[in-house]
């Protein structure tokens, strides 16, 4: 099936020196394609990170499931999903107290989690608080190094989780990233405006979708440096390109507005 290759002259990359609550209205909104802020974290903090990065009990995900190599840490909601759509609530929260604890004992200082949430707060003129499941707490940040790439794919949490998930309602669904380490070739993040659709599931590769799913489709491409940070709508397809023999590792989680304006977090 072809696609139209007219541009929509919104679906653009912003490079600003801070986010603003405008521009996490637009992403919310789908009247902009992504924002990057260069330097969101200075070079210290970055070296912090990456020597407390050792620290953390960092795994592989499983090959039948990802097949290109990602080390990562920290539970995902969508990770502890069952064959139904269900939370396998028992894993998920054993899973998320033992990365509390392996967090706190890894003494990030200053914690990059921390530091982006509060400023994404003041942003958007209210805290960013913790989604919820039963009045409790989700865990909030993951580490993942993603050197072999990743396959084209979107992430919603209302489609994940189609009976409801958090206590909060969802109304937009952002993703931040924010790199502690970068490759000097490759590793860049490509966004498409593209969103699933029922025939995509005819180009289904195992966690996402093979490229013929976008090869029509307007994208916008950006190459992190080390301490810059981006926010992007993830219910866009979007990949990140390999760089062999090299790190790119980010420290990130997922941002929603809800129905009754906060934004929340969770990975």
């Amino acid at each position: 099936m072809s696609r139209t290759t007219a541009l929509d002259p919104l679906f653009t990359a912003v490079t600003t020196p801070a986010f603003t609550d405008r521009h996490l209205a637009n992403l919310a909104a789908g009247t902009l394609a992504a924002v990057r802020v260069p330097g969101f974290l200075d070079l210290t903090t970055c070296q912090a990170a990456m020597t407390a990065v050792d620290r953390l009990p960092t795994a592989d995900y499983d090959p039948a499931r990802v097949p290109t190599p990602i080390i990562r840490f920290g539970p995902a909601l969508s990770d502890h999903r069952d064959q139904n759509g269900v939370l396998d609530a028992d894993r998920y929260w054993r899973d998320a107290e033992a990365a509390r604890t392996a967090w706190h004992r890894a003494g990030l200082r200053p914690d990059p989690i921390t530091v982006s949430l509060a400023r994404l707060g003041c942003a958007w003129g209210a805290a960013v608080t913790p989604a919820t499941i039963g009045g409790r707490a989700v865990f909030g940040g993951t580490l993942r190094e993603i050197n072999a790439g990743a396959f084209v794919h979107c992430d919603s949490i209302t489609r994940e989780f189609s009976a409801g998930l958090f206590d909060q309602e969802v109304v937009a669904q952002l993703a931040f990233n924010v790199w502690v380490a970068v490759p000097e070739t490759g590793g860049a993040t490509t966004v498409w405006r593209h969103r699933w659709e029922p025939a995509d599931e005819q180009h289904r590769q195992a966690y996402g979708y093979r490229p013929e799913t976008v090869e029509h489709c307007q994208r916008i491409s950006l190459t992190p440096q080390v301490g810059d940070a981006l926010l992007f709508n993830p219910a866009n397809f979007h990949a990140v390109d390999p760089c062999p023999g090299q790190r790119r590792i980010a420290f990130a989680f997922f941002l929603a507005l809800t129905t009754t304006g906060q934004l929340i977090a969770w990975s």
